[in-house]
């Protein structure tokens, strides 16, 4: 690489992380940390299948539970976000997947895995709508889909890590990948409790009253635009999700370990954080609806693929296309679901935008299982690439109604609102030397 290279390198790696409030940087952390002993939704579908040897309809059917456990909380985390605040629901969300993750890798009888499986989607996903919710607060609009797209970049990153290290640590005991995932979630609110002060904006004198009418959840299911969004985000959901469901059951049928899925995922988490940052910088100020269309047609064709893969490398080959749609998508649709929502109901609509990941982590599991065991993976993956399909003509329809009526900021710059508990004027980072 010539030094010319070199530096335009180091000039846009300082222009992605400048100008973000170091509230924010704390927030990333706490993502990294959660993410780097992330192993358990990740290889539960093949430790029941492999280790536990129940079937793909049972594996499904726990997936599913995992799912219905995190559509819940993701309804009721929301409004807590809005009326506790964010720091005390990531708290308590945190906290309680520690214990649940751990209890998850002792129980043993069917009933108590689907039970206990079900509690830890309920408090994983409560942690959500509060971390999107905190980072719409602490960040300026104009740096949404860049502060979205780095926090997805911390996700990958520490998935990539994970995914790698699991297949290896599984070798030695499935008990060490949960015990591992509990303790990395309890570092994770050690961070948030004394590095991150209170968000939710102040709201008005007079108590705004009215304002918690305005935003209630029928105010939210009454946004047409933003269900139409939900909707979407769902069907793009169901795909995704079977990468980490379907996937693994489809390889372990081929004769691949764990450590062969490991390495094929992990094209997934490895991928995003080498070209997240270059993709952002190119999408950051673009219309999100072309992205959002292109973003489904590559999911779909990724999916679409595995049903030629046989090897690792295909696989891997499949995991890489379908990850490009992820990697456009992602960003795209947070800061399109932040510009959407109004300020005092963010809770709500993130929980509502969560709740399509987990609807999808309900149904997802349930289909992918129930298509690989009466009409094999290869209609799976098919039925994947028409879904994309449908996911991209029905952002070409969103994508008409918001030119017809361009959405408008709820207001111009939440850097500097006052903020509750210590969060007015909050540090901006200038330089990346500075993080932390």
């Amino acid at each position: 690489m010539s030094p010319k290279s070199v530096v335009r390198l180091r000039q846009a790696a300082k222009e992605t992380v400048s100008g973000l409030p170091r509230a924010f940087w704390w927030l990333w952390i706490s993502t990294l940390v959660n993410r780097l002993g992330g192993f358990v939704a990740t290889f539960l579908a093949m430790y029941l299948t492999v280790e536990r040897g129940y079937s793909a309809t049972f594996a499904g059917l726990v997936g599913a539970l995992y799912g219905l456990g995190g559509a819940v909380s993701a309804v009721v985390a929301g409004v807590l976000t809005d009326r506790l605040g964010r720091r005390p629901t990531l708290l308590v969300s945190q906290l309680s997947t520690a214990v649940t993750v751990a209890v998850l890798g002792f129980v043993e009888h069917p009933v108590a895995i689907a039970v206990v499986a079900c509690l830890v989607g309920m408090t994983s996903n409560a942690s959500r709508p509060a971390v999107q919710a905190m980072m719409a607060d602490i960040v300026a609009p104009g740096d949404r889909v860049r502060a979205f797209a780095l926090n997805y970049w911390a996700i990958n990153l520490g998935f990539a890590f994970s995914a790698m290290a699991a297949g290896l640590i599984a070798k030695h005991g499935y008990l060490t990948l949960f015990l591992t995932d509990a303790v990395m979630t309890l570092l994770c609110a050690v961070i948030v409790f004394a590095k991150l002060p209170e968000s939710r904006p102040e709201r008005d004198a007079d108590g705004s009253a009215g304002d918690e009418r305005a935003t209630g959840l029928g105010a939210v299911l009454r946004d047409r635009r933003f269900m139409a969004v939900v909707a979407l985000s769902y069907l793009l959901a169901s795909l995704f999700l079977q990468g980490f469901v379907a996937l693994p059951v489809a390889m372990g049928e081929d004769g691949l370990s764990s450590s062969d899925f490991g390495l094929a995922i992990a094209t997934n988490g490895v991928l995003i954080v080498a070209v997240q940052i270059p993709v952002t910088r190119f999408i950051e100020h673009r219309d999100p609806a072309p992205l959002l269309i292109v973003s489904a047609l590559l999911t779909g064709c990724g999916f679409g693929l595995t049903a030629f893969a046989g090897s690792v490398g295909v696989y891997a080959l499949a995991v890489a296309v379908w990850t490009l749609g992820e990697i456009i998508n992602s960003p795209t649709q947070m800061g399109l679901v932040a510009r959407l929502s109004p300020t005092h109901g963010r809770g709500r609509y993130q929980g509502m935008y969560v709740l399509s990941w987990s609807l999808a982590s309900l149904t997802g599991p349930l289909i992918g299982g129930a298509v690989i065991d009466h009409f094999g993976a290869d209609t799976l993956w098919a039925a994947s690439a028409v879904v994309g399909v449908i996911a991209a003509a029905g952002y070409a329809a969103l994508g008409r109604t918001l030119r017809a009526r361009p959405v408008e900021e709820a207001h111009p710059d939440t850097v500097s609102m006052d903020l509750d508990r210590g969060l007015k004027d909050v540090p901006v980072v200038r330089d990346a030397d500075t993080v932390g």
